[in-house]
């Protein structure tokens, strides 16, 4: 059943749509070299809905935070939620690049990229800025709060997500501060590794309802490799971090089946940029593989990789469109996080 009031209910989460289309859109980018304009074409098309779903969701989440401005702020203060609240600036400057890839350099994709860049460090800022806050005393005989319930791999987003800046800052000219940006992320993404570990180990394991954000642990070296390309830095260190999000993807594989197992929900998204990415970055490498050792087999994961990639996506869009219509998503969460 559809409820009521749909639009109180569009969390920052939504941007992730904008992510995976993006991603999707640029791993079929990569693929020019192995399948021609057939691949560019469909590419053209998934950054068209990439670039669509980015304004409808602006448009929508403005409306939301005027019509219902208590939902943002639960948001930002929810110990999951907020950490979305940089899918927004990760989509910008994920659709600038999608544009520079597909049409040029343009002052529009400049803008729009510009904007991304700026919101992601301010939301990093902002995030961690709750890291060194000041926590309410205990009550007596109560023990102390704990920031355990928001160390989740929702926070790649805003605190490594910055190593998505060169992808298009390189193109557009802006190569220093694109670098500032990635050392940024790259600095960051041992220590929110470190914290996710320490959790698991040492506190609880992710309830099961966002399992699917494990797959963002994928994300960072798999767009760390692509920013290293866009530097010419070697190929020798491209191919270690592919080996890092390889290794990664093996390590999150078995977790798919109980993913599965759960009602489909916005967190199942986590899997398609994390993919994509690593999809795009494999054919990067085939691409420049070409006639070494390794370069046939590494093209064959890649076509793979691409394939694996474009049935998750479609399942996530039929997924999402049949939610949509059955009132499941766009709705309470029946088990809020704690």
């Amino acid at each position: 059943m559809t409820h009521p009031t749909p639009l109180k209910f569009l969390m920052p989460g939504w941007f992730a749509l904008v992510m995976g289309y993006s991603g999707w859109s640029l791993a079929w980018h990569r693929a020019a070299p192995f399948f021609g304009e057939a691949a560019e074409a469909v590419s053209a098309l998934l950054g068209v809905m990439a670039a669509l779903l980015l304004a409808v969701l602006l448009f929508a989440s403005v409306l939301r935070a005027w019509r219902y401005p208590e939902a943002l702020i639960e948001d930002l203060k929810h110990p999951v939620r907020h950490a979305f609240v940089a899918a927004a600036p990760v989509g910008a400057m994920l659709v600038a690049t999608v544009g520079i890839a597909l049409m040029g350099v343009s002052p529009l994709w400049e803008t729009l990229w510009w904007v991304g860049s700026v919101a992601q460090l301010v939301a990093t800022w902002w995030v961690l800025g709750r890291w060194l806050a000041p926590m309410a005393a205990p009550a007596p005989g109560s023990t102390p709060a704990l920031m355990w319930p928001s160390i989740t791999p929702v926070l790649f987003i805003p605190v490594v997500g910055n190593v998505v800046a060169p992808l298009a800052g390189v193109s557009l000219g802006h190569e220093v501060w694109s670098v500032m940006q990635l050392a940024i992320g790259v600095f960051f993404w041992p220590v929110v590794m470190a914290l996710l570990v320490a959790r698991r180990v040492g506190h609880s394991p992710l309830p099961d309802r966002i399992l699917p954000s494990w797959f963002i642990s994928l994300a960072p070296p798999s767009v760390i490799g692509l920013a290293l390309m866009q530097y010419d830095v070697g190929l020798i260190w491209v191919q270690a971090v592919w080996g890092v999000g390889a290794f990664v993807l093996a390590w999150l594989v078995p977790l798919f089946q109980r993913i599965v197992a759960q009602p489909f929900a916005v967190p199942f998204w986590a899997l398609s940029f994390p993919i994509a990415a690593f999809t795009s970055l494999t054919l990067r490498l085939a691409e420049a593989m070409t006639g070494q050792a390794g370069g046939a087999l590494m093209q064959g994961l890649a076509v793979a990789l691409l394939a694996v990639t474009s049935v998750l996506l479609l399942w996530l869009s039929l997924s999402t469109v049949r939610g949509l219509r059955n009132g499941s998503l766009l709705a309470p969460e029946i088990h809020p996080t704690p």
